[in-house]
């Protein structure tokens, strides 16, 4: 392996860039038409044009990502996360065209992939799964189910995850509201209204597992992370370790996804994610088979480099430790700063980010492509040498973060990192509605913050008036640059 494209953008696209390079690989970037100016572009050593911002003609363009794998001499396609990287499809039209998909074979993302057939998988291997159904087709079919189970139940897509299209439903008269919802949203999210039903695990942590495979089979499990933190089932808060997850139900947990895992053939990185009840039993839920978002989460205590291990595992190296040498150390918080309003409902924000102020300090690692005129996602960790050394360190990593031009998530994750229940591990699922928003409102921005963003209004503009470069100075960005102009 020699030179890697990177089929994403944003944060994620940028931290492949910067493992390849540390690798000594070379590191092919793509962008949209709103994309020309992002970091991402401007660190890789080349970049390609994909068209217009609308992801069915860029970055869910596979046609187009193979055609600048091959224009461009790639031998490797690595998808970040989103967009294609859970596509069986294009993981396989990537293998069909001589190149290597960085992530597990299409043949096991499509076993994965659809959720009833990945329960089938876990519950073969001899994983808890809760109660629940196989593909259905009907209404109907539905609602017997539901009789069957027992209220509440959660209506859940077959064809794809990520919180979109599940409805929790706590009695009958609700039912056919919520099927026909499901339906339409699993249907413009993953072009399948095909729904499963499970049994709603009350008052549960959603706590996940990183895996490493390997071409030869070999498998560890590199510790949890805790997402129960979640807005509309869509994460927001991520630690490690767990505070309610002791070292026998860690390593449980641990046996499960290597279980799993093994049972579907995995090789390369991916999660394996459970509920966990109040009485300490796990139940399957599913397998996310590229990298995750938080992955820099268990990055910190253990000190690997996720990113670098996928790229090796994928270049045909085994794994290069077991599972006695793993070892954890501290804990780490992330939080996710994100594009919404979280004081009317975590409405999406539109609009230029005016200024931006990153926090710094012993402990804190920021993974972002964000500067001042642009907006896309942020997601910030910070680690200890214990919980609550990483809370002090998040409270005033999210003190010293400034954003201005749009709302943002910062006034919900700086009044989590202070709440009394959040603090002593007093959390589950269910937590968002019971505690947000306060009653007080105090994080609005302060005159520093404000000021500062006007002068960086006159800065971006005069910067737009004068011109800037946005490629790397390597002569495969200037090829890149001649791409993009032909």
């Amino acid at each position: 392996m020699r030179s890697v494209l990177v089929a994403n953008r944003g944060e994620i696209a940028l931290r492949i860039i910067r493992a390849c390079h540390d690798l000594g690989l070379r590191a092919v970037a793509v962008y949209s038409d709103v994309d020309r100016d992002a970091l991402h572009v401007r660190a890789a050593d080349a970049a390609y044009p994909l068209g217009p911002a609308a992801p069915k003609e860029s970055y869910l363009n596979a046609r187009r990502l193979i055609e600048v794998a091959r224009r461009s001499e790639c031998d490797a396609v690595h998808p970040g996360y989103g967009f294609l990287a859970e596509n069986a499809d294009f993981a396989q039209a990537v293998a069909n065209a001589g190149l290597t998909f960085i992530g597990p074979p299409s043949a096991v993302q499509r076993a994965l992939g659809e959720k009833t057939a990945a329960r089938r998988i876990a519950k073969a291997a001899g994983v808890p799964v809760a109660e629940g159904t196989p593909v259905l087709r009907e209404l109907a079919d539905a609602r017997a189910a539901a009789t069957r189970i027992g209220y509440p139940v959660l209506l859940k897509p077959a064809g794809g995850g990520g919180g979109k299209g599940m409805r929790v439903v706590g009695r009958e008269a609700e039912l056919e509201s919520a099927w026909r919802g499901a339906t339409g949203e699993a249907t413009t999210a993953f072009g399948a209204p095909e729904l499963y039903l499970e049994r709603l695990v009350q008052g549960a942590h959603h706590v996940e597992m990183q895996i490493l495979a390997d071409a030869s089979g070999a498998t560890v499990w590199l510790g949890e992370r805790d997402c129960s933190i979640q807005r509309r089932h869509q994460k927001l808060i991520e630690e490690t370790p767990g505070p309610t997850i002791d070292e026998d139900l860690r390593a449980r947990l641990g046996d499960a996804a290597v279980a799993v895992a093994k049972a579907a053939g995995y090789v390369n990185a991916g999660t394996v994610e459970f509920l966990v009840d109040r009485a300490g039993e796990h139940y399957f839920l599913e397998v996310n088979t590229r990298l995750q978002v938080e992955h820099p989460v268990t990055e910190m205590v253990t000190g690997l480099d996720l990113v670098v291990l996928q790229l090796r595992i994928a270049s045909g190296e085994p794994v290069p430790f077991r599972q006695r040498d793993v070892e954890r150390r501290g804990a780490a918080i992330e939080c996710r700063i994100t594009a919404e309003d979280s004081l009317a409902g975590f409405l999406p924000s539109a609009g230029s980010i005016a200024y931006v102020r990153e926090p710094a300090g012993p402990g804190i690692r920021v993974d972002s492509a964000l500067f001042a005129g642009m907006t896309v996602p942020n997601e910030y960790d910070a680690f200890g040498e214990d919980r609550a050394e990483a809370l002090a360190r998040m409270r005033r990593a999210l003190d010293e973060m400034r954003v201005s031009g749009i709302p943002t998530s910062l006034p919900f994750l700086r009044h989590v990192m202070r709440e009394p229940d959040f603090v002593a591990g007093r959390y589950d699922t269910d937590y968002v509605p019971g505690h947000w928003p306060p009653a007080e409102r105090g994080d609005l921005p302060d005159g520093a913050a404000a000021a500062a963003a006007l002068v960086a209004v006159l800065a971006a503009r005069s910067r737009v008036t004068r011109g800037a470069t946005t490629n790397a100075d390597s002569s495969w960005a200037r090829a890149g640059r001649d791409e993009a102009l032909r």
